[in-house]
């Protein structure tokens, strides 16, 4: 792919307010306001959780122990790539350094972002993927105090059109803009998706 690879960080880790045992993993593209949200299951989002807060378990987590195998067997996670989009399902390799050959190896996004977190390493993606993908997020403006009723009307709203293909290109824009207000990732990465698809 000939799309320039551009640098994310993990922003966010969301539990969706109107779908219970529903995450999603912001991504947030370094030096930049695109945001990209990926929905992923709750072990998944508890093995980037611990990562993130530092906390160390009793017992090794899946990917502390995938971790300390690739360590005894000398083999580096170098970066992690989520290299493609299909109906909405993100794809990720895992870049990976074992003396001076290089080895990809296929994952799935959810347990590449773990590791990277693990290891401290870069994650990145092409341009063609945040831009058929990522959400603009104005980081100019200054976020508007939403009031908790607010708050509540829009998710109902957004809980009543849950039937998004019936719902016009513009409807489906500001459904875009109100479930971003307040922070439901995981319905509009739904709304984003909905929206690709009739491009």
């Amino acid at each position: 792919m000939s799309s320039k690879k551009l640098e994310l960080e993990i922003v966010a880790l969301s539990h969706s307010v109107t779908q219970a045992h529903s995450y999603a993993v912001v991504l947030g593209e370094v030096n930049g306001v695109r945001k990209l949200p990926i929905v992923i299951g709750g072990f998944e989002a508890q093995a980037i959780a611990v990562a993130l807060e530092n906390m160390q378990p009793t017992r090794p987590l899946t990917h502390d122990l995938m971790k300390n195998m690739m360590l005894a067997t000398q083999l580096q996670l170098v970066e992690v790539l989520i290299h493609k989009i299909n109906e909405g399902i993100f794809y990720a390799k895992l870049i990976c350094q074992t003396g001076s050959e290089t080895i990809e190896i296929d994952s799935r996004t959810s347990d590449a972002l773990a590791l990277a977190v693990r290891f401290d390493t870069p994650i990145f993606t092409y341009e063609s993927i945040l831009d058929s993908a990522g959400l603009q997020m104005d980081e100019t403006t200054p976020k508007k105090a939403v009031r908790e009723e607010d708050k509540k009307s829009k998710i109902k709203l957004s809980t009543l059109a849950s039937d998004l293909n019936k719902l016009t290109l513009a409807e489906l824009q500001k459904q875009l803009s109100e479930v971003l207000e307040t922070e439901d990732y995981i319905k509009a990465a739904q709304i984003r998706d909905e929206i690709n698809s009739r491009k």
